[in-house]
């Protein structure tokens, strides 16, 4: 799976079968893969929540990760056992005990240390004591009592759901109870569904699947979002009745959070009316399956957003369309794609309107680029670049004015750079240096371990032992403060 992934990282939710024998008898194990990344907080709570049992995987070179104290509080939090996969055992440095160590301090005790918590030492690439871990899954099912009933209505919950260009919106289902069935009348959240077709993990056409399957169906309304629960009914009517009730709740609710986030952003445009114009980064957001627009969605709310906001007007998964296009072009709003494609015309509409469209396969590169272009609306800011420092040595009276003659120490002095004159502790002047001789001739520049004479329209009280530090101003980019 991760070698299919951008980066080899595992950025998608999937669900796999797999049959072993238990006591002289075929069993079926199905299996959640939640992506490591710290961006999919959420795909990785919805996986705890459905599951029987939490596998955790932890690499034995790696050691426990901030994403493995995450997904512990996950489990904990969805009251289900946990089994813990020590992975890469294989590898150089690879350390089980180690591991069992880090994991003890987070109450995760081994059983072979006296605790309660079955951990199986594996290697994925080398397939070692896979078996062991299967077989480790089924005896806790089996101390856990798990059941369910097949002989009544399915239920159970979207894993994850995307738009496909020839099939339209197609989720992914895990069945927790009951029997789905083709031609069954659904609702998943406010969704309305008569499953047309299913098939499973291995592309297979299915007529039906019980509990504990894993199918990918097609006959929705609308793309479902993912965590959303569906449940069977008897017929389209009652299921109807249902989804607009849910419906009409959604867009209450959707009502209430823009206008709340309208309220926000106008707080935030006043309080900071003295200090500038807020400044606003528009984006419109498509991606592969809805777990990734919400995980991106996610991770944007992180970045800062003092001075720049990130305003998304458009998220959803499918492909980059004309529409889209049209909406930027009106907006000003970049196009961000995540591991999606651009449909026929869309391309040759953002080439005519000028709309720039980004396409990523890797999250954290996206939510780089995007921390970048925010930092490019910010007003570059002054900022001082050292010169050199020159030593006064002799003074020289002209008249009213006064000439300071001086060795440059370090660095080097410019004529009409910036000058700052140190006595002692103080800061005697600070202004722009306008005439720069050496020999008796006016020079642009005198570099370190020459003399020269120094002299300001402004200040002529040089006195001998006097400091000059010369610097200029340049602007710089800014970054974003979190």
């Amino acid at each position: 799976m991760a070698a299919g992934e951008a980066g080899g990282i595992t950025q998608h939710i999937g669900a796999y079968q797999v049959e072993i024998e238990h006591n002289n008898q075929p069993r079926k194990l199905t299996f959640l893969d939640t992506p490591g990344h710290e961006a999919f907080t959420a795909m990785r709570a919805r996986g705890t929540k459905v599951t029987d049992v939490a596998v955790l995987v932890v690499a034995a070179d790696d050691g426990v990760r901030p994403q493995t104290l995450e997904a512990i509080s996950h489990a904990r939090a969805a009251e289900v056992p946990i089994v813990v996969a020590i992975n890469k055992i294989d590898k150089e440095g690879a350390s089980p005990d180690r591991v069992k160590q880090e994991l003890s301090e987070q109450s995760l005790l081994a059983e072979d240390w006296g605790g309660d918590v079955v951990m199986v030492p594996v290697s994925a690439i080398k397939r070692e004591n896979i078996d062991k871990l299967l077989e480790m899954l089924l005896l806790v099912t089996e101390v856990e009592d798990l059941q369910a009933n097949p002989d009544r209505m399915a239920r159970g919950t979207v894993i994850e759901a995307h738009l496909d260009k020839a099939k339209g919106p197609v989720a992914t289902l895990l069945i927790q109870n009951g029997t789905l069935r083709t031609g069954d009348v659904l609702a998943a959240g406010p969704v309305l569904g008569k499953v047309r077709a299913m098939v499973d993990d291995n592309r297979q056409r299915l007529k039906e699947a019980g509990p504990s399957f894993a199918v990918e169906a097609l006959g929705f309304s609308e793309v479902p979002t993912a965590g959303d629960e569906f449940e069977v009914y008897a017929d389209e009517r009652s299921a109807r009745a249902v989804v607009g009730d849910r419906a009409s709740d959604a867009r209450a609710t959707r009502l209430a959070q823009q206008m709340a986030s309208r309220r926000v952003s106008l707080t935030a445009m006043s309080g900071q009316a003295n200090e500038g114009e807020l400044k606003e980064l528009n984006l419109i957001l498509k991606a592969d399956v809805q777990g990734s627009v919400e995980a991106i969605l996610g991770s944007l709310e992180q970045l800062p957003k003092d001075e720049v906001q990130v305003r998304v007007l458009l998220s959803a998964p499918g492909e980059i369309t004309e529409t889209d296009v049209d909406l930027a072009a009106a907006s000003g709003a970049v196009i961000v794609g995540f591991n999606t494609s651009m449909a026929s015309g869309a391309k040759k509409a953002a080439d005519a309107t000028g709309v720039d469209v980004r396409d990523y396969d890797v999250i954290y590169k996206l939510l780089e680029d995007i921390q970048l272009a925010m930092e490019g609306l910010l007003e570059p800011e002054l900022v001082e670049e050292a010169l050199g420092e020159a030593e006064v040595r002799a003074v020289f009276t002209i008249g009213k004015s006064a000439v300071a003659g001086c060795y440059i120490t370090t660095g080097k002095l410019h004529r009409n750079c910036r000058v700052r004159v140190h006595r002692g502790k103080q800061v005697v002047f600070t202004g722009d240096l306008d005439s720069l001789r050496r020999n008796k001739d006016d020079v642009k520049e005198v570099a370190t371990g020459f003399e020269c004479g120094v002299g300001t329209d402004r200040f002529a009280n040089w006195e001998e032992g006097d400091r000059i530090e010369a610097f200029k101003m340049v602007t710089q980019r800014r970054k974003l403060t979190t």
